[in-house]
C-alpha cells in the first residue's frame, strides 16, 4: 500500500497484531483517525499526531464481554475500571432475564433484580429513557442492551408465581417492541430464577417472536443447569426454533457433583442443534459461580462464600458454613438470617470448565456483579485469566483462539458489524497487552484487583485505561445490531 504523506491521529507501531479473526499473529502497524481504524500493515510512511510503541506486545480488538450485569454500573461508575482494566471495550447488559429497563418506578424488584440497587435506580419506564441517559452521560466503554424477562414480568404482573395471561403477555410484548425499536439487541430470560420460573415455554416464545421480528437474539440462563440440564437445552432450542431467532446459552455449566463430566453430553447436544439453527454459548473461566443467596444453589455447592448481606454487611467475604457454626444454626437457617444477600458457589468441575472453554463456538462472559461488597473475582479477572492462565499456562488453545473467542466470534454472534476485528474502517476499540505477562490478580480473598499485563485500552479511538489507571475519558457508545 502507498501511504507516503498520509497523516492520521495515532499510529501503533512494532506490535504483534492478533486481529480477532482467529488467524495467526503477525507483525503490523495500526493507524487510527478519529473513532476509526484507518489502515493496518507496514505504515512506516504514515505520520501521526501521536505514536505508540507496542514492541513486544500484542495489539488486539477491544474485548467484548457478552455476559454482564453492568446496567447500573454504567451510570454509577462510568469509568468502568473493573472492565476497562481487563481490556474490555464493550459490555452486553441485561442478562439472565434482569435489566434495569423497562420498569415503572415503584414496582417491586424481587431477587435477582435487587442486585441493581434500591428504588433510586429504577427510574427507566422505557428502554428509550435508559438509552437517553446513557447517551447524555456516556461511560468509558460501549454498551449493548438486552431486555430482561423478569423485568417485563415484574412490570406487567402482580403475581409472578403463575403463567402470564394473554393480556399480560400483550403488555410485555408492547414494552419489548418499544425496547427493540429504541436500540436493544435482544431479549434475555432467567428461567431458573423465581420471577421467571412459572413462565411456560409458550410465554417465552411469544416474547422471543417480538425480538425476532426486530432482528434480535435470545440469551438465556436456562431453567436448570443441574440435573435437568439436557431438558433445559432442548427447551432453549425449541424457543429459538419456534420464534426463529438465534439463541445463546448463558454461562454454560453442569452444576453439582452429580453432573460433573456431563459437558460431554451437553456439548454434543449443542453441536446437534447447531446443524439446523443458530446456537451460541458463553462461559466464565472459574469453577465457582455467583448469584443471590438461594437454598437450591447452597445444597449443590462444596463451599459458599457470602458476597453481600443487607442485614449483616460485616459478613461479606465469610464462608457460610463458618457463619452458621458461629451462630450455632444449620447452614440454611444462617442463609435465611442473612437475606437478602448474595454468594459465590463452588459447584463446577475444572475439566468441565476447560471442555467448554475449548469448545470452538464458546464465547467469554464475566457474569460479574459490580455492586457486591466482596464480588466474585471474575468481575476483575475473567479476560486476563483466559489469556494468561488457560491459553499461556495451561495451553488449552493458542493466543489467537483466545482473542477470537472474546472479539470476532462475539461480534459476529451479537451483530456488531464494526467491532471485534482490527481492520480498516472498523471502530478503533483496541487493547495492547503483554502476552507473556498478562494474568488475573483478583482472588476470592482479594477480588478487587486489576490484572497484570494490560498496557493500553482504547474505545472509539480514545484511551480509557492507561497502564494502571482510568484516564477519565468517556467515549462509550450504545451499540445496535448491525
Amino acid at each position: 500500500m502507498s501511504d507516503t504523506g498520509r497523516r492520521c491521529d495515532i499510529v501503533i507501531r512494532h506490535g504483534t497484531l492478533v486481529d480477532g479473526t482467529g488467524g495467526p499473529p503477525r507483525a503490523a502497524d495500526v493507524a487510527i483517525s478519529g473513532e476509526r481504524i484507518a489502515a493496518v500493515g507496514d505504515l512506516g510512511a504514515v505520520a501521526a499526531e501521536h505514536e505508540i510503541d507496542a514492541s513486544g506486545r500484542a495489539v488486539a480488538p477491544g474485548f467484548i464481554d457478552v455476559h454482564t450485569h453492568d446496567d447500573r454500573a454504567l451510570l454509577s461508575d462510568p469509568d468502568m475500571a473493573f472492565k476497562a482494566s481487563q481490556g474490555v471495550t464493550t459490555v452486553v447488559i441485561g442478562n439472565c432475564g434482569s435489566s434495569l429497563a423497562p420498569l415503572e418506578p415503584g414496582r417491586p424488584t424481587p431477587p435477582p433484580l435487587n442486585l441493581f440497587g434500591g428504588p433510586e435506580w429504577w427510574r427507566f419506564p422505557t428502554v428509550a429513557s435508559y438509552v437517553t441517559e446513557l447517551e447524555r452521560a456516556p461511560a468509558a466503554i460501549n454498551t449493548a442492551i438486552l431486555i430482561g424477562h423478569a423485568t417485563l414480568r415484574t412490570g406487567a404482573m402482580d403475581d409472578l408465581d403463575r403463567p402470564a395471561t394473554d393480556t399480560e403477555i400483550a403488555v410485555m410484548q408492547e414494552r419489548l417492541e418499544e425496547g427493540m425499536a429504541a436500540g436493544a439487541i435482544g431479549f434475555s430470560t432467567g428461567l431458573f430464577y423465581p420471577p421467571n420460573r412459572a413462565a411456560p415455554t409458550d410465554e417465552v416464545v411469544a416474547l422471543a417472536e417480538v425480538a425476532a421480528r426486530a432482528g434480535g437474539v435470545h440469551t438465556t440462563h436456562m431453567r436448570d443447569e443441574h440435573d435437568h440440564v439436557l431438558d433445559s437445552l432442548d427447551e432453549t432450542f425449541e424457543i429459538g426454533s419456534r420464534a426463529k431467532l438465534p439463541v445463546v446459552v448463558s454461562h454454560h455449566k453442569c452444576a453439582g457433583p452429580r453432573n460433573f463430566g456431563r459437558t460431554r453430553d451437553t456439548l454434543r447436544r449443542i453441536d446437534d442443534a447447531r446443524r439446523t439453527q443458530e446456537v451460541g454459548l458463553d462461559v466464565y473461566p472459574y469453577t465457582a459461580g455467583s448469584s443471590v443467596l438461594l437454598p437450591a444453589l447452597i445444597e449443590d455447592s462444596a463451599r459458599v462464600l457470602l458476597t453481600w448481606s443487607e442485614p449483616c454487611p460485616e459478613m461479606a467475604g465469610r464462608d457460610l458454613a463458618e457463619i452458621a457454626a458461629e451462630w450455632g444454626v444449620d447452614i440454611l437457617a444462617a442463609a435465611d438470617r442473612l437475606q437478602p444477600a448474595g454468594a459465590v458457589y463452588f459447584m463446577m468441575d475444572e475439566e468441565d470448565v476447560r471442555r467448554i472453554l475449548a469448545y470452538p463456538h464458546s464465547m467469554i462472559g464475566s457474569d460479574g456483579s459490580p455492586h457486591d461488597e466482596k464480588p466474585h473475582p471474575r468481575l476483575w479477572g475473567t479476560f486476563p485469566r483466559v489469556l494468561g492462565h488457560y491459553s499461556r499456562e495451561v495451553g488449552l488453545f493458542p493466543l489467537q483462539t483466545a482473542v477470537h473467542k472474546m472479539t470476532g466470534l462475539a461480534a459476529a454472534r451479537f451483530g456488531f458489524a464494526d467491532r471485534g476485528v482490527v481492520r480498516p474502517g472498523a471502530a478503533a476499540d483496541i487493547v495492547i497487552f503483554d502476552p507473556a505477562a498478562i494474568i488475573d490478580r483478583a482472588t476470592y480473598d482479594d477480588p478487587v484487583q486489576p490484572a497484570a499485563g494490560i498496557h493500553l485500552v482504547m474505545a472509539n479511538g480514545e484511551a480509557v485505561w492507561d497502564g494502571s489507571r482510568s484516564t477519565g475519558a468517556r467515549p462509550g457508545r450504545v451499540l445496535r445490531r448491525g
